[in-house]
């Protein structure tokens, strides 16, 4: 497969997750390419990798076999330390589970991704209130997460997904808790 400006680009990956004694293969010989700008939805029942692909995709997790590259770059072959700032620097990630740590307000959720930048204080604020705004939930930025909605919850996740603008934002279910509005 050529990389034809792909962002993404997987090549023969397998996950193979070790279960006790059973080996469970999650994904198998996988080669995908996906071009910047590309909108891509992955459907399937449950238990059939997606999220283990969006995982990998993101370098959330690695895989068994092959080669995944995002932007260029073999996010497999990262250290443990270059892979948490690549990440940081490049990919969103919106949650199935949403992750949002319940001490904390929805500002403080969404300012999360930002306290690892070289970001001040003040130009960390405006991006954090810009990313609530654009997901309408500027009036519940001192809430916790308990006090939200499911819905609400899931755009506060959504929002800390896009505060950094990564070039790169994987969700997981993002839209499974959100009302039709």
């Amino acid at each position: 497969m050529a990389n034809d400006g792909n962002l993404v680009e997987l090549r023969n990956v397998t996950k193979i997750y070790q279960q006790g004694e059973i080996n469970v293969t999650a994904l198998n010989n996988i080669s995908l390419g996906i071009q910047s700008g590309e909108f891509l939805t992955l459907m399937g029942p449950s238990g059939s990798g997606k999220s283990t692909l969006l995982h990998l995709i993101a370098g959330i997790d690695r895989p068994t076999k092959g080669e995944c590259r995002v932007q260029g770059v073999d996010v497999s072959r990262l250290s443990e330390s270059a892979l948490a700032d690549w990440r940081n620097q490049n990919v969103g990630f919106v949650f199935q589970t949403f992750n949002l740590i319940p001490v904390l307000t929805a500002s403080e959720n969404v300012e999360l991704p930002l306290l690892l930048t070289h970001l001040d204080r003040r130009r960390r604020r405006k991006q954090v209130e810009t990313a609530l705004e654009l997901v309408g939930l500027a009036d519940r930025a001192n809430h916790l997460p308990r006090q939200l909605s499911g819905g609400q919850e899931q755009r506060v996740a959504i929002a800390r997904a896009i505060v950094a603008d990564p070039r790169l934002i994987v969700a997981d279910e993002p839209t499974g808790n959100l009302d039709a509005q």
